[in-house]
């Protein structure tokens, strides 16, 4: 006859989870590293984070970005005096029609291309390319993303850009866009120079990551070579500051040698931050 087991934990011991060695490393990253093993599964608390971000992840993508509290938000963190950001339109009519066809997404709905072109050619400068440069702020995979980074990045960079930059055109603000978009918005106004201000693809740490792409000379057609990118702009990654600093060093140097993407560099000294300060980051020096 069977006997009861007094001791429980002879067989279920109060703390089932194996740790991992690297556990110490997780510190340093939002990475899913080191998350230990049950048996020979993840952890329930592991899995159900997983699923936590990954539900996260997906309503990044198909959240919808609120554009009149942004334009409110960009008139405040941008130049005093600026006129209110264009609010245009991609040639993507509804999230379905982005997520699905990629390419319309690229592409300024016809509309928005006859509003850019009458701004153009209302300037009396004469000058074939009358702005020196073009902020667009774009939804992208992740509306949350520009709706909690464009404003604060906007004030970062208002106060990094040098006085004598050049004419700025109003600020502009797509729904549907993707980063392709900054060349049609671009060439229709006449710039030198545009930025888009992008939601990123969302991951599993980062639903509300921002991502900046600078082109010099936009024209529709260009490729992601013509392009320079400074990703992860958030509070938990690239800080606004920095991510300005390196834009404002870009935008001079695109300037000064009349070129972007693989061309130009980021030379700027790589920094890391240790210990709430920033240092040399010993990796990449």
């Amino acid at each position: 006859m069977n006997q009861p087991i007094q001791d429980i934990e002879a067989i279920a011991p109060l703390h089932p989870v194996v740790a991992n060695p690297w556990v110490a490393l997780r510190r340093f990253t939002d990475a899913r590293i080191a998350l230990g093993r049950a048996g020979v599964s993840l952890p329930t608390q592991a899995h159900l984070q997983f699923q936590q971000a990954h539900a996260q992840a997906r309503d990044a993508v198909h959240q919808t970005l609120d554009v009149q509290q942004l334009a409110q938000q960009l008139s405040a963190a941008w130049l005093p005096g600026a006129p209110p950001p264009l609010c245009l339109h991609s040639a993507a009519a509804n999230r379905a029609q982005y997520l699905q066809r990629p390419d319309w997404g690229r592409l300024l709905h016809a509309d928005s291309r006859s509003r850019l072109q009458a701004l153009r050619e209302a300037d009396h400068s004469g000058l074939p390319r009358p702005f020196d440069l073009v902020l667009v702020v774009a939804d992208g995979l992740s509306a949350l993303a520009v709706q909690q980074n464009a404003p604060p990045f906007l004030a970062a960079l208002r106060h990094t850009l040098a006085v004598t930059h050049g004419r700025i055109a109003p600020l502009c603000i797509v729904e549907q866009g993707r980063v392709a978009v900054g060349d049609a918005v671009g060439e229709a106004l006449g710039a030198r120079a545009v930025v888009v201000l992008i939601g990123e693809r969302p991951g599993l740490s980062s639903p509300d990551s921002m991502g900046l792409y600078l082109t010099w000379m936009p024209r529709v057609g260009l490729t992601d070579a013509a392009r320079n990118c400074i990703s992860n702009v958030r509070p938990a990654g690239l800080s606004y500051e920095a991510a300005a600093a390196k834009l404002a060093y870009l935008l001079e140097q695109a300037r000064s040698r009349q070129l972007s993407g693989v061309d130009l560099k980021d030379d700027t000294a790589p920094t890391a931050i240790v210990g709430g300060q920033v240092q040399n980051n010993f990796l990449l020096d």
